[in-house]
């Protein structure tokens, strides 16, 4: 097994970090990283906005669910769907190119463009010996969100990334069955298997909780997120996204 690998296998969320900030070289080094990720017909329908300012990090953190990591780390990343700039190439070519990038093919586009490009600075970082964790909270008031950081049209901002020297190493949570994710040649549809699995994976995770809070949790994965799911949240994204000029046609 080689380094990459065993880092990719020992990811776990930071939520407590060092009051140090990364530096600028740093910061650089882990968009050049983000970078050279892949990207759709070379489109690159993504920007990075990097926090540095306390105030600023303090409003996110709140907007975000005062999450006291979103303020407090080595450095705050946030990740959007950009086709602003390819707004802007349209202008500068002559070309009319609004059907494109108010098609949901083109805003799926930009959002895969910049998980790609997130995944690429987790592992880079985490290579380096630093701590992420991903902020989806930021999604909670996209509005406030977008005027704070000044989102001009035909950009959305998806999540955000922490990054900075863990305080502590925090427990890797199981994932679901290898033969649950990954199926061959064509979809597994037996659901007495997949219960199965889940039954399973219910067990590991609740002996996970058991252990991690003293027994204070005995959450099941499955209650988890039936729980959650039954409960819809930020249901005004769809209103949102094609306010900004995305995902209208």
């Amino acid at each position: 097994m080689n380094q990459v690998i065993e880092t990719l296998l020992n990811h776990r969320s930071i939520r407590k970090y060092e009051d140090r900030p990364l530096t600028d070289e740093q910061i650089r080094t882990l968009v050049e990283c983000a970078q050279a990720a892949s990207t759709s017909s070379y489109i690159q329908a993504y920007s990075i906005i990097g926090v540095k300012d306390k105030e600023k990090k303090r409003k996110l953190a709140e907007l975000a669910g005062n999450q006291p990591y979103v303020e407090t780390n080595g450095h705050l990343f946030v990740f959007c769907a950009d086709l602003f700039r390819h707004d802007m190439l349209g202008e500068m070519e002559g070309r009319d190119i609004t059907a494109s990038i108010e098609s949901t093919e083109k805003f799926m586009v930009a959002v895969i463009d910049a998980a790609l490009a997130a995944q690429n600075t987790a592992v880079a970082a985490e290579s380096m010996g630093l701590g992420i964790c991903y902020i989806g909270g930021l999604r909670n008031h996209l509005e406030e969100v977008s005027q704070l950081l000044q989102i001009p049209k035909r950009v959305v901002p998806l999540f955000g990334m922490t990054v900075g020297y863990p305080l502590h190493e925090s427990g890797k949570k199981p994932r679901l069955p290898f033969e649950h994710i990954y199926h061959e040649e064509t979809y597994e549809q037996d659901k007495n298997r997949l219960r199965a699995q889940l039954e399973e994976y219910n067990k590991i995770i609740q002996d996970y909780y058991v252990q991690r809070t003293g027994g204070e949790r005995k959450d099941t994965w499955t209650g988890q997120m039936a729980g959650m799911l039954s409960n819809p949240t930020r249901m005004y994204m769809k209103q949102f996204v094609e306010k900004q000029g995305l995902n209208k046609r």
